[in-house]
């Protein structure tokens, strides 16, 4: 009775389509998805491999490069020096004056601009959060600096900044703080040049990591904020009670992102000089960063081989400086649940 009842089955799998049989529908349904399997197995592969080619090309062999010749005397003045120099290019970085003092300038105008940039981000984007009458006027209207052309934005305001007829210097008066006849040189001395060079930087950004905020602030339950308001919770609190820690991994990923750039800074500061061409950041660089440092020895000085030094040495720093400020900051938003 068994032998019975197992015949059935048995032919029943070898009449199965897709598994081995010989008919001509078998063997179509057999290569549709052979076709198919191989759609699935290798065409994601084939979609994503341009990005991957493309990173290849212009990201991965460039920082190799890169990283080859911070390791050589590759100076386009001199080409009879001898090819290899091991370490020696890391190891003055340690007694460089200028490498330290640009350092300095790019955190200092760091911190001017990336805590300010990230807190005022977050009011903002709490209060377009809110029902507002023209709401998507607003919305859009605080990501325009966010699409003015950068080289634009900054000349404006160098000449905003300017000491005899800058607005800056008007406006200023208008709340009794310097005179027409003592006016603020803003690029005599550091704090003033940090604090230009971060207004322009805080301008630029403030609008873009608000909206990034607001996403992320529409994906939390309005009861939520109700219950919140119920328990006597105001505004204020509702934000740094609630909406921080819900929206921890946007922040987070702004911090790194503004990390990033603002140890990169170049642009604003470059363009923030009179004399931009020969990329020394004031007369003393007094708001020199380590990106114009880096331009400046490996396109003005011919040094390739030391500015090589020199962004390997930054690149460090931001993987460290990012390290860090992640850290702080899952600790603090986590902190306030």
């Amino acid at each position: 009775m068994s032998t019975t009842r197992a015949a059935p089955a048995q032919s029943r799998r070898r009449a199965a389509p897709g598994r081995g049989g010989s008919g001509p529908d078998e063997r179509r349904l057999t290569w549709r998805n052979r076709l198919y399997r191989a759609d699935m197995r290798y065409m994601p592969y084939l979609m994503i491999a341009p990005f991957f080619l493309l990173f290849l090309v212009f990201g991965l062999f460039p920082l190799v490069f890169n990283g080859v010749v911070s390791l050589r005397n590759y100076r386009l003045d001199d080409p009879t020096l001898p090819y290899w120099a091991g370490l020696e290019n890391f190891t003055r970085l340690v007694g460089d004056e200028d490498f330290w003092n640009a350092l300095y300038n790019t955190f200092g105008i760091f911190l001017l601009s990336s805590v300010p940039q990230l807190l005022l981000a977050l009011v903002v984007a709490s209060l377009l959060n809110r029902k507002l009458r023209a709401q998507t006027w607003w919305r859009v209207g605080i990501l325009l600096p966010y699409v003015t052309p950068i080289v634009a934005s900054s000349m404006v305001f160098s000449v905003f900044f300017s000491r005899d007829f800058g607005m800056a210097n008007w406006l200023l008066g208008l709340f009794g703080y310097g005179s027409p006849e003592a006016p603020i040189d803003w690029r005599a001395d550091k704090l003033h040049s940090w604090t230009a060079i971060a207004t322009m930087v805080n301008w630029k950004w403030i609008g873009y990591n608000a909206l990034l905020y607001l996403a992320a602030m529409q994906s939390i339950p309005r009861d939520v904020y109700e219950a919140a308001a119920i328990d006597g919770a105001g505004p204020w609190k509702q934000l740094w009670k609630i909406t921080v820690p819900m929206i921890q991994p946007v922040i987070v990923f702004t911090v790194v992102l503004s990390t990033i750039g603002g140890l990169q800074l170049f642009t604003e500061p470059m363009l923030f000089d009179p004399n931009a061409q020969i990329a020394t950041g004031g007369p003393n660089g007094e708001w020199q960063t380590i990106a114009q440092l880096i331009y400046k020895v490996g396109w003005k000085d011919l040094n390739l081989g030391y500015a090589a030094a020199m962004s390997w040495a930054l690149f460090l720093i931001i993987l460290v400086v990012a390290g860090i400020n992640t850290l702080l900051t899952n600790r603090l938003s986590g902190g306030r649940r």
